[in-house]
């Protein structure tokens, strides 16, 4: 059986509506995915790290509750797990603030530990500041060759904060070198406003993506998602705006997730993207990307619910 490897962030979601908190679930981008995809029956893995506090207790009971492996999850010891508050807006958009450990403000640093087993065709995701920060390189590196060797599926979502806009330049290295390693990069147009300061999606595929990777999915909040890929597939993919979403925390991740279901559905493997998909075959897997995340955005929490994942196990949907 394939199987998903997720690296990134853990940490506590605390949700505030009108100024008062809401709900506190564990989160984090890659996570927020891994959660889902673990829901929906994949075999799923992440590689994260806890502090050795309650917190990191909830989290990694979460995340087993939730059929996600916790095997490569690192508790440091002497250190708080860390939290992120998401006020959400009349829209019900987020605007964050992140809280480090109290005694020393940083994220933690991984210390080295063994990587999971990868093998053809397994799917490997990374994003977020986690995948660019030089405090992690060496981790988030040696999980990207091993991808690479084994003939892995790389899926990078960019997902890069405003927070961070005073590191982009000493992160263009990891960035440059994650977009060579991937087979799928996702971003979001906000993401191109903070790295390049520009927001059209074609010529940031000219000329910042496609010299390292064929293909790239553009998100847009509620406006089209884009595909563009070198072998010619140039489309744009209208968002359902059915009914107001209650919160919009976790629609880019589960967006993530639902496409690499997809791929597991279809069961498209890292050789045939190389050789370039079919309309119809992205067609069918951001229709599943944004299945997912309208699903999550019908709740406060950050993944979708436990209804969904078990009737989209039970449908034979490709």
């Amino acid at each position: 059986m394939r199987k998903i490897i997720g690296i990134g962030e853990s940490v506590l979601d605390i949700l505030f509506r009108d100024g008062q908190p809401v709900a506190a679930v564990p989160g984090g981008s890659v996570f927020n995915a891994m959660v889902s995809l673990g829901r929906c029956g994949a075999q799923a893995e992440i590689i994260s790290i806890v502090g050795d506090d309650r917190i990191g207790t909830i989290t990694t009971d979460f995340l087993r509750q939730n059929g996600v492996g916790t095997d490569c999850v690192q508790v440091t010891h002497g250190q708080q797990s860390p939290l992120s508050l998401a006020f959400l807006d009349e829209h019900n958009d987020a605007d964050y603030l992140f809280y480090r450990d109290s005694k020393t403000g940083q994220p933690f640093v991984p210390y080295p530990s063994p990587l999971p087993d990868i093998h053809a065709d397994d799917i490997v995701l990374i994003g977020s500041f986690y995948a660019v920060d030089p405090a992690r390189r060496e981790q988030v590196g040696a999980l990207l060759e091993k991808a690479r060797q084994a003939g892995a599926i790389i899926y990078y979502d960019v997902n890069f904060r405003p927070s961070h806009q005073g590191d982009v330049l000493r992160i263009q290295p990891n960035l440059m070198e994650n977009y060579e390693y991937a087979d799928i990069v996702r971003a979001s147009t906000d993401d191109f406003s903070v790295l390049y300061a520009q927001t059209d999606v074609s010529e940031v595929f000219r000329s910042k993506v496609s010299f390292y990777c064929d293909n790239l999915v553009a998100t847009d909040g509620p406006r089209p998602v884009r595909v563009l890929t070198r072998s010619g597939v140039d489309k744009d993919y209208a968002v359902a705006t059915d009914r107001p979403p209650v919160s919009t925390v976790g629609a880019g991740d589960n967006f993530n997730a639902g496409l690499i279901f997809a791929l597991l559905r279809q069961n498209i493997t890292r050789g045939m993207i190389a050789n370039g998909l079919s309309e119809g075959q992205w067609d069918a897997l951001v229709a599943m990307g944004q299945r997912f995340a309208a699903e999550s955005c019908r709740d406060i929490y950050n993944y979708v619910s436990e209804d969904f994942a078990r009737h989209i196990q039970g449908r034979q949907l490709f």
